[in-house]
């Protein structure tokens, strides 16, 4: 069982225009087994304008790959369902898609773009916490 986990870490950061007025953005905190090619956990929608796309929580699976690019050496993509509900004075809930695409270095740092429901952002920073080993130890 260990080997299947072999060199699994987690990553946290966030994809968007982060202090850009009204812009979202996606916070993620994920586990990466980079030996499996796999991603999961947790990407958070918040954006300052009230309603009912202002936080969104998903559960989120994916992929990752290395490149041998140049300054991106990692590519990822996201994906994973919500329950969207729709405001008043309609009623009602249905399952929307998220989904997300990243290239980033080593350190998680780079560009990308998510979208959900009717919403796409496209060509945004992507910006790992920083010092994330230290606030492990």
């Amino acid at each position: 069982m260990s080997e299947l986990l072999a060199g699994a870490y987690l990553a946290k950061g966030t994809i968007g225009n982060v202090g850009t007025p009204g812009a979202p953005i996606a916070t993620f905190s994920l586990v990466v087994v980079p030996s499996q090619h796999s991603v999961s956990g947790t990407v958070v929608i918040t954006q300052a304008i009230p309603g009912p796309d202002s936080h969104i929580v998903v559960s989120v699976t994916g992929k990752i790959y290395a490149t041998g690019i140049g300054n991106v050496t990692q590519v990822v993509s996201l994906q994973g369902k919500y329950v969207h509900s729709v405001p008043p004075p309609a009623i009602g809930s249905f399952l929307a898609n998220f989904d997300a695409h990243l290239a980033i270095d080593n350190a998680w740092n780079g560009n990308g773009g998510f979208s959900y429901f009717n919403h796409t952002v496209e060509n945004v920073p992507v910006a790992s916490v920083k010092n994330l080993k230290e606030e492990l130890v």
